[in-house]
C-alpha cells in the first residue's frame, strides 16, 4: 500500500518545548522534513491554532508566523494546521490559508464530531483538503466510533483519523478502530499514534494493515507524552513491512539527527509518567501539567493521572487536573 506520511513535528512535538520552537526553527525543520519527502508538514501550537494561552501554555511565536516560516521553505509538501472547535476559529484558519496552508485538520473528542461540521465545511468550500480528527478514539468502541467518522464524511471530509491521544492502543485495538472506519466510509483513514505504551510504531503498522492510508508521525518521536511515532523509525518499518512512501530515509534520519535533537531539552522516552497516560487512557498533553500540580501539592503525579482516568477526564478539562491534585493533598490531611 502507498502511504501518505504527515509530520507533526512542528505541530504536536511543540508540546516538547513548551511550544517554544521560533519561526527561524520552523524554517530548519520544515525544509529538511520537503527534502526528506515528507509528503504533509503540519505546524501550529501544540493545541491548533489559537492555542497560545496560559491554559495551554504560550508559544514563541503567532500561529500565523510559523506558518508563513513553513510556506517560505516548502517546495513540495503541503502544509497543514489543527484546529479544536471552541480553541481555533475559522478567522485564524482562513488567515493560514491565506499564508498558503493547504490541509486542515480539524479535532474533536470522539464522541463530538458534530461539532467539527462548520470548520470541515469551509475548508472543503475553500479549497483545502478537509482532514477530521477523532481524538481519545480508545475511549469509543470501534462501530461507535465509526458512526462518529461517518459524520465527518458527511460534513465534507477528505479523510478521518483515528487519533490515539493518550496512548492507549495496542496493534489489536488500533487495526479494529481503523478497520471500522473503513468498512463504514469512502475517504481514507488515517492514523495518529503517541508512545505511551511503548506501541506507537506498532500501532501505525497495524493501522496500515488495516486500511489506513495516512500515517502521522515526527521526528525524533516528539509530542505529548512520550511523543508520537518517529517518523524515520515509523518510514524504516514501513518500508520492510513492504509499503510505498515518498521519504527518502537517509534524509529523514539526518533531519532528525542534525537538526532536532539538538533542539531537545531532553530525550524522548517513555518515562513512568508517560507510561502512566498510555495506562490510565488520560490525554498526553496532560502530562506537564499533572507534574506541575503533582509538585504544588506534594502528590505523586502518577495518582493524579490515574484518578484523571477514573474520571475519564478529556482534553479541554485541563482545570480538573489541580482540582484532582488539591484533592488528593487535602484527602490525606484529612
Amino acid at each position: 500500500m502507498r502511504v501518505t506520511i504527515a509530520d507533526t513535528s512542528l505541530r504536536d512535538g511543540m508540546h516538547s518545548v513548551a511550544h517554544q520552537f521560533n519561526p527561524a526553527d520552523v524554517r530548519r525543520v520544515a525544509r529538511g522534513l520537503d527534502v526528506s519527502g515528507v509528503d504533509v508538514i503540519e505546524v501550529s501550537h501544540g493545541d491548533g491554532l489559537g492555542g497560545s494561552s496560559i491554559q495551554y501554555g504560550i508559544a514563541a511565536a503567532e500561529d500565523e508566523e510559523l506558518v508563513a516560516a513553513a510556506v517560505e521553505v516548502v517546495e513540495r509538501a503541503q502544509i497543514a494546521v489543527l484546529l479544536l472547535p471552541g480553541i481555533g476559529t475559522l478567522r485564524r484558519l482562513a488567515a493560514v490559508r491565506e499564508l498558503g496552508a493547504t490541509v486542515a485538520r480539524v479535532a474533536t473528542h470522539c464522541t463530538e464530531a458534530d461539532i467539527s461540521r462548520q470548520h470541515l465545511g469551509w475548508a472543503r468550500a475553500n479549497g483545502m483538503r478537509a482532514v477530521g480528527f477523532l481524538m481519545m478514539s480508545h475511549m469509543l468502541s470501534p462501530s461507535a466510533l465509526a458512526e462518529q467518522a461517518a459524520l465527518m464524511e458527511s460534513y465534507g471530509a477528505d479523510v478521518v483519523y483515528v487519533v490515539d491521544s493518550a496512548g492507549a492502543l495496542v496493534p489489536v485495538t488500533a487495526a479494529e478502530r481503523v478497520a471500522a472506519l473503513r468498512q463504514r466510509l469512502k475517504i481514507e483513514v488515517g492514523f495518529h499514534a503517541h508512545n505511551n505504551l511503548g506501541c506507537a510504531v506498532g500501532n501505525a503498522l497495524a493501522a496500515v494493515d488495516a486500511g489506513a492510508s495516512w500515517i502521522d508521525g515526527s521526528l525524533r518521536g516528539l509530542g505529548a507524552g512520550a511523543g508520537n511515532a518517529a517518523t524515520e523509525a515509523l518510514c524504516a518499518a514501513l518500508d520492510r513491512a513492504g509499503h510505498e512512501t515518498n521519504a527518502d530515509l537517509f534524509a529523514l534520519m539526518d533531519t532528525a539527527e542534525e537538526i532536532v535533537a539538538p533542539m531537545l531539552p531532553r530525550p524522548q522516552i517513555v518515562d513512568r509518567d508517560a507510561l502512566l497516560l498510555g495506562y490510565a487512557g488520560v490525554y498526553s498533553s496532560f502530562r506537564l501539567h499533572a507534574q506541575r500540580a503533582a509538585e504544588k501539592y506534594g502528590v505523586d503525579a502518577r495518582e493524579v493521572l490515574l484518578e484523571l482516568g477514573r474520571r475519564r477526564v478529556v482534553g479541554g478539562q485541563e482545570d480538573m487536573i489541580i482540582d484532582v491534585a488539591a484533592q488528593i493533598a487535602s484527602a490525606r490531611t484529612a
